[in-house]
């Protein structure tokens, strides 16, 4: 299961530092599965997008997930890749950059000839630069948010809605960012997407971290905040998952508004057991991964 992190730190740019292997002695942890990438999306202090991503070909190929990277901006999406299709590939590993937002996902998304169709009706095919179900998703995203005018609330709505319709789905939680907005949906139940909400009663030390992801921040502890994740990264007890078909949007004044955006389960719902054995091994919920 990828790992995902979304930070919104308001409109005031701060700095925050990211490890996306945070302990060296889990590489040597042959009980796991080796992640296949990692990267990081930001949009800095002139609201200009950037990404920082390396496939990791193998455990000595770690050098840009171990290493610390400080980041200045408003909005922060990390992510820790486990392949379920296409190669270990620069094009392959998220975050993604479409029409100046900056996207990342988790989970399974099959009939990928159907949504390469569909790609081609909204025009957005060309996006796709590699192989992976998560860029398709991202494509069929923009080319929805296009033909709602850029609104993007609608648009990636609109999106889900017709994946969940149209084409098999094992899971499909997902980050989208742009310089003042951060929107996260988990849909359906299959992996586990977290909010905390920063904002109330102060803001604590922010020291988070888990075996795949650590993110740490001087200027955020004296600052509100909101954080996604795929799982609880502190003993913050406002944590609170997701519920499925739960759409979250931040926007740029922090302020939180939540909409069940889609009811019901997919039309054409996977069960694990419907994955091939690659895919299932990539699909790990392990304690502290």
């Amino acid at each position: 299961m990828c790992r995902l992190f979304g930070l919104h730190a308001g409109t005031d740019v701060c700095t925050a530092t990211f490890w996306l292997l945070n302990a060296p002695d889990s590489l040597s942890q042959q009980s796991r599965k080796n992640p296949d990438g990692s990267g990081l999306g930001v949009f800095d202090r002139d609201g200009r997008p950037q990404l920082h991503k390396d496939p990791i070909a193998a455990w000595e190929d770690n050098q840009f997930a171990t290493e610390a990277h400080e980041l200045s901006g408003t909005t922060f999406v990390a992510h820790v890749r486990y392949a379920t299709t296409g190669s270990l590939d620069v094009r392959n590993t998220h975050p993604f950059l479409q029409d100046g937002r900056i996207f990342a996902h988790n989970g399974v998304v099959e009939g990928l000839d159907d949504i390469d169709e569909r790609l081609r009706e909204l025009g957005t095919d060309g996006l796709v630069l590699g192989e992976t179900d998560s860029e398709r998703v991202f494509a069929l995203i923009t080319g929805s948010i296009r033909a709602r005018g850029g609104d993007e609330t609608a648009g990636l709505v609109d999106a889900m809605r017709w994946l969940a319709a149209t084409v098999p789905i094992y899971a499909v939680n997902v980050l989208l960012s742009t310089a003042t907005d951060m929107w996260a949906l988990r849909y359906p139940d299959t992996h586990e997407l977290y909010v905390l909400d920063r904002r109330l009663d102060g803001a604590p030390d922010f020291d988070m971290q888990t075996k795949r992801i650590r993110a740490w921040s001087q200027p955020l502890c004296a600052r509100s905040s909101v954080v996604f994740a795929t799982e609880r990264m502190d003993e913050d007890p406002r944590w609170s998952l997701i519920p499925p078909g739960e759409l979250v949007h931040v926007d740029a004044g922090l302020r939180v508004t939540r909409e069940l955006v889609l009811p019901d389960p997919p039309s054409h719902q996977l069960r694990r057991e419907d994955l091939s054995e690659s895919v299932q091994r990539a699909q790990h919920t392990g304690a502290s991964a």
